[in-house]
């Protein structure tokens, strides 16, 4: 075993090929779009686990160099009162602390890394198929041309092709009832938060935000709704969007309504999706990571951390262990924490969408030991 075809190159794929070249073996990304995956537009937040699991494969850097810290976390309610402030981990010990950046920013750092350790990776490779062929797999792509390997890896996100094709009765993404807005704004006007998160609870919609280094307002709102169609996605301006959003913070004593209000060039919006559980994470030389294998809602905020926990584990197992017994240690090692955590996100999506204690808050928070405290140790073999 020694080539992995890895189909994705969003976050889970470049991080997945970092991480099995430093196991010994030869990946290779294929991603569908000509310049990266999709949601470029928007931000995210990798975790303090997420954060460590980059430090395993020696990528922890490269993603520090284009993000910021905010390490600290604030509870507001829509009349503006603060409920709880304290740090993202409570007062568990991290060797690493949370970092915000764009979706585009952590692409090109993961794929440039991987490029700067030899690593090839093609865009415009969309899969159509994946043909078993004895003990190896044969890529099939839409522009005609095949690649084969010994593995390959389903990084695709949460329409994961890989996933329909290790198991066609594989269950569908669910919406969660929440459509979901980024955007940005370098209003000076605004109220700042450095190094923190102000998570506002509405009386409609949960809203939050942060300020980067720059001054620059990173912002989302979640807003229940029905499910929208491609063509309402795609066919909504950013003053629709801003518009839309605003609506839902008219009656909050926030800053919500202003900054969605003051920012003019850049929102994005879509549908929240998750899938709680995937039956059959691997068939014959194909495996699933990240949210192909499970996706969780934007609540917890750890759908990045998950992926890059997912890689380098899979890539350890692959190291230290026969293809179909690497394959089986790594869903054993895997499985019970991500469904544990889809869970956590779904209940605390729900959470946000009513009212909560301070005391509450403080709990959660002080609970999830189990979450930001995870740590992998890349030179600890796998059973």
């Amino acid at each position: 075993m020694g080539r992995v075809l890895i189909i994705g190159g969003g976050v889970a794929g470049p991080a997945a090929a970092l991480a099995l070249r430093k196991a010994g073996l030869e990946p290779a990304v294929y991603e569908a779009y000509p310049v990266g995956g999709e949601d470029v537009g928007a931000f995210l937040t990798i975790m303090n686990n997420g954060m460590d699991a980059l430090a395993a494969i020696d990528a922890a850097e490269a993603v520090e160099a284009v993000s910021f810290p905010a390490t600290t976390v604030e509870f507001l309610d829509g009349a503006g009162r603060l409920l709880a402030k304290q740090h993202i981990a409570g007062q568990i010990s991290t060797s690493h602390d949370p970092r915000t950046l764009r979706r585009s920013a952590l692409y090109r750092a993961l794929t440039e890394e991987a490029e700067r350790r030899g690593i090839p990776v093609s865009h415009g490779k969309r899969l159509v198929d994946a043909v078993v062929d004895g003990d190896r797999v044969v890529a099939v792509f839409e522009d005609g041309s095949e690649a084969v390997g010994d593995v390959l890896i389903g990084a695709d996100g949460i329409g994961s092709r890989v996933r329909s094709l290790i198991d066609p009765a594989a269950p569908t993404p669910r919406y969660t009832g929440l459509n979901v807005l980024y955007g940005y704004t370098d209003d000076p006007a605004l109220p700042v938060s450095t190094d923190s998160y102000r998570m506002i609870q509405g009386k409609r919609a949960f809203f939050g935000y942060t300020t980067s280094p720059r001054g620059e307002t990173f912002w989302f709102a979640r807003l229940p709704g029905p499910e929208l169609t491609r063509d309402q996605i795609n066919g909504t301006t950013v003053d629709g969007w801003r518009r839309r959003a605003a609506e839902f913070f008219t009656a909050d004593n926030t800053p919500s309504k202003r900054i969605i209000e003051a920012t003019w060039e850049e929102i994005i919006g879509g549908n929240a999706y998750d899938v709680p559980s995937t039956p059959s994470w691997h068939r014959g030389p194909m495996v699933l990571v990240g949210d192909a294998a499970h996706a969780a809602s934007p609540a917890a905020g750890q759908g990045a951390s998950m992926a890059l926990e997912d890689a380098v584990v899979l890539a350890q197992c692959l190291r230290d262990l026969p293809r179909d017994e690497a394959f089986e240690a790594y869903v054993r090692i895997r499985r019970e924490r991500v469904e544990r955590l889809v869970a956590t996100s779904a209940n605390d999506g729900a959470t946000q969408q009513s009212e909560v204690l301070s005391e509450q808050l403080n709990d959660r928070q002080q609970s999830r030991a189990w979450l930001y405290g995870h740590h992998i140790d890349w030179a600890e073999p796998v059973a």
